[in-house]
């Protein structure tokens, strides 16, 4: 009897902000992508207005509920119906639909937390929309992180040839030294350690690891970071399996030298790390959130907002492949 095969991993996709490029980039990745079943948790009537005003020719398919059967294919997508609180024109925002799009994220995680979806794809929000309604909300990573009660995630983007992970995500810079600590540094490096052996199949992965401050402390003339916090973290990780180097310069870190078979690089802190990989991968970075209890990818805006329907094919593709290894 020969096995039977695995069914193709269900992908939700949550398309943001209705007022914005989400729903258009949603559309436009269905025409494209056919490796698995694409589920967008959306309003039926934005989306199917969207694809005729922008002459989109692809077949929409209302699901009923959560475990009714998906259609795979270029040209179709599937949608789980979440209905906008207020009408929406596109271009012009509406604090109105914060709740819309907080409700389609919030959903989202628990259907995936309960098994019937494989990973989410999130498209972009407009944070100052969701916040002027009310809604505290600082980003993805961290509404998932409390939707699903988890105490602590990584978040780490992705492009071709570097992977960076931070130790501290959107926070003011003057609050980073003070939310570095040994204990979130040692959180941070488990998750990140475990989730490369498991999710990306990197058996020791090797990561190198930056400094805070500048020269990496330069023996502590320029910050006790590196000597305090960092560098003790590490030395308890020896035994791991995985290698990690530093901590190092982040001012000569993103070089062909360090990086040379490099799995992954841990920034302490957002823009320590994040404008290198921009740079190496403009228009074609993907956010992957580590820790979950479920797959999280999207594509990540390139300039002030702009994207591309290939951002959103890559944080797809990515789900896909997560999905298929766990």
């Amino acid at each position: 009897m020969t096995p039977s095969k695995r069914p193709a991993p269900k992908l939700l996709i949550t398309p943001g902000e209705p007022a914005g490029v989400g729903p258009e980039l949603t559309l436009m990745a269905a025409q494209r992508f056919g490796g698995a079943p694409l589920i967008a948790l959306a309003d039926p009537t934005l989306l199917s207005e969207r694809a005729q005003s922008l002459g989109l020719k692809i077949e929409l398919r209302i699901l009923e509920d959560a475990q009714a059967p998906c259609i795979q294919g270029q040209g179709t997508l599937n949608i789980l119906p979440e209905p906008l609180a207020s009408p929406c024109s596109a271009g012009t925002l509406d604090t109105a639909n914060a709740s819309y799009v907080v409700n389609t994220l919030a959903r989202a995680a628990d259907l995936c937390m309960a098994g019937q979806f494989a990973a989410i794809v999130t498209g972009p929000v407009q944070k100052s929309v969701i916040n002027e309604a009310g809604v505290p909300f600082s980003g993805h990573t961290e509404f998932f992180a409390e939707r699903s009660n988890t105490p602590r995630v990584v978040m780490m983007l992705a492009t071709e040839g570097l992977r960076v992970a931070l130790a501290t995500t959107h926070l003011p810079l003057r609050d980073v030294p003070n939310a570095l600590t040994q204990q979130t540094l040692s959180e941070v490096l488990s998750i990140l350690i475990r989730e490369m052996q498991g999710k990306f199949g990197i058996k020791r992965p090797r990561i190198l690891v930056a400094g805070l401050n500048p020269h990496a402390g330069e023996g502590g003339h320029l910050g006790m970071e590196e000597i305090e916090v960092i560098s003790p973290v590490l030395a308890r990780f020896a035994e791991a399996s995985a290698e990690l180097v530093g901590p190092l310069p982040a001012d000569t870190l993103f070089t062909p030298h360090h990086l040379h078979n490099a799995d992954a690089v841990l920034a302490m802190y957002h823009d320590q790390g994040l404008p290198v990989l921009k740079h190496l991968g403009f228009g074609k970075a993907v956010n992957i959130t580590l820790g979950l209890p479920f797959i999280r990818t999207a594509l990540d805006l390139a300039g002030k907002g702009s994207a591309d329907v290939g951002s959103l094919m890559e944080a797809i593709h990515i789900a896909h492949q997560l999905a298929q290894a766990s």
